[in-house]
């Protein structure tokens, strides 16, 4: 029994060691692949389609500033505020959820990039609990620009589409770096569910939201990571 034990607490801790490890190596590093794209690939390859991704990692500073703060818009309009948790949208859902009313997300930029960079899919209080150990990792070893960036490179984007790059060339032939505030607005605007949406041609559904974003693109003002938490 106290050899079990013993084991169990060297492979705990060697865990917690490696993936503190990763979170420093990724703060400088680009994020190769993530969990999300190996098992989209194995699906596809279960449904006997096409498998492989897209994938071009750039610079933040490559990447539009319009899709930057289409995201933050779209996604998590306290992200340059908070510390990886927004508390009052996390409180809104639990009484939206209590009173039976359709659920909105309440998870920040911050934790999509901690759950799609280290974590898997399948929602299980075992993954939100390791989610919200990745993300306090994240918010205190990476700054909010570097989070930004690895999120803009690794998130979804399309059909085998992954990160901002691969995202413009893919629905509107261009670079990140020449989004329009428009452009930028629909790429955002399908987020929650971009192997069912389009982000050209939008459906009605996908411009009302396109036209919303860029609403409130309006009202946030300007992009300002300086004023944002310092690391």
């Amino acid at each position: 029994m106290k050899r079990i034990f013993k084991f169990i607490f060297k492979l705990l801790l060697w865990l917690l060691v490696f993936s503190i490890g990763m979170v420093f190596l990724y703060k400088w590093v680009p994020v190769p692949v993530t969990p999300l794209m190996v098992i989209r690939s194995v699906e596809n390859y279960q449904d006997q389609k096409p498998m492989g991704w897209k994938h071009d990692w750039v610079s933040l500073d490559q990447i539009s500033k319009n899709l930057q703060l289409a995201v933050i818009c779209s996604e998590d309009q306290n992200f340059l505020k908070h510390n990886g948790f927004d508390v009052e949208a996390i409180e809104k859902a639990y009484l939206d959820n209590k009173k039976g009313k359709r659920i909105k997300g309440a998870s920040t930029i911050s934790q999509q990039t901690a759950k799609n960079v280290f974590l898997w899919t399948q929602r299980s209080w075992f993954r939100k609990g390791l989610e919200v150990y990745f993300t306090f990792l994240i918010e205190s070893i990476w700054s909010k620009e570097r989070i930004m960036e690895v999120y803009l490179n690794s998130i979804e984007m399309g059909p085998g589409i992954y990160g901002a790059e691969a995202a413009a060339i893919y629905w509107y032939k261009k670079p990140a770096s020449k989004l329009s505030q428009y452009e930028s607005a629909s790429i955002a605007a399908i987020l929650p569910n971009p192997l069912k949406y389009k982000a050209n041609p939008a459906t009605n559904y996908i411009e009302r939201r396109k036209i919303w974003i860029v609403r409130q693109m309006g009202y946030f003002g300007k992009l300002d990571y300086e004023k944002a938490h310092e690391k």
